[in-house]
């Protein structure tokens, strides 16, 4: 009895460890490459560091001198526009089509995968695409000039005023249907007694969604919020696959004016004070979406 009872402990014992030590590895390497790189980069961002990592401190000078910087601040101005027009635009459309797939419409099944298909693309993929769709001399302008509308212009991509628009267009194209998948999942989880009440009370399919289906998506609205504007924070591929930042610096944003200081300007504490930015505008997204979801679930 006693060997079979030490048996039983020991594979209870095995089953507690054994997942541990499984996971141990990719904690450990998390640990390094991501939360140590993170603490490496906070540290570069008050050191003396040029071209190569420097352990010298200097104190608040790289943030000082990062907002000094004209182009820091044109890339700041940049982000609020896209990040704002890419957040709301999506929301739209995510919205609509998901109200129009919740109507259980025939072809249902084809349609969310073309509308999904897009977020399955890499953000480099995304960029080059509408390179080419945009660029005059072979995309829509080109196109409308062979067809017959020889006024036809659509050269945002070489506008300077407008250039940052055809990034909102790519990633909205890219996005859409993702933030559509979440709405649809909400929609899907309303319970219906509830619609079938309000109908019998009277309610109007408009006041139907006002009342009571859009604030019910409010943990949808918060978490597609959430995602867009972390990814609108730290989009890179996208603005070099498709402008390269430019004409101009008219599609810079912080994250591709980080690398510019970082490993082309030789000025790698500016670059990681940048970076710390990004980081601490990303926490601030995310810590209280973080509170208000343990505090829900509390």
């Amino acid at each position: 009895m006693a060997s079979q009872a030490s048996t039983v402990d020991l594979r209870t014992r095995l089953q507690e460890w054994i997942p541990k030590i499984v996971l141990s590895p990719s904690i450990a390497a998390m640990l390094v490459f991501v939360y140590g790189f993170i603490a490496l980069t906070v540290y570069l961002s008050f050191s003396n560091s040029k071209m190569l990592p420097s352990y010298d401190l200097i104190g608040l000078t790289n943030y000082a001198k990062l907002f000094r910087l004209s182009a820091w601040w044109t890339a700041v101005t940049n982000l609020a526009i896209f990040a704002s027009l890419y957040i709301i635009i999506c929301t739209v459309i995510g919205l609509v089509l998901a109200i129009l797939l919740d109507q259980r419409i025939r072809g249902e099944g084809v349609l969310r995968p073309i509308y999904l298909y897009p977020m399955a693309l890499s953000f480099i993929v995304t960029g080059t695409a509408w390179k080419w769709i945009l660029d005059p001399g072979i995309g829509i302008e080109h196109t409308m000039h062979l067809w017959g509308f020889v006024n036809f212009r659509f050269d945002w991509i070489k506008n300077r005023d407008m250039a940052i628009y055809t990034v909102v267009i790519a990633a909205v194209w890219q996005t859409s249907g993702f933030v559509m998948a979440m709405f649809l999942a909400g929609l899907r989880g309303i319970d219906n007694e509830i619609l079938k009440a309000a109908q019998i009370d009277g309610a109007s399919n408009f006041a139907l969604y006002r009342r009571i289906v859009i604030p019910l998506l409010r943990p949808a609205f918060l978490s597609s919020f959430v995602i867009l504007a972390h990814l609108a924070v730290k989009s890179y591929d996208l603005i070099i696959a498709l402008t390269g930042g430019g004409p101009g610096r008219a599609t810079e944003l912080p994250a591709t004016f980080m690398y510019s200081y970082t490993f082309t300007r030789n000025s790698m504490g500016i670059g990681a004070a940048s970076a710390v930015i990004m980081l601490m505008t990303i926490a601030a997204i995310m810590v209280p979406y973080l509170y208000a979801e343990l505090k829900e679930k509390k």
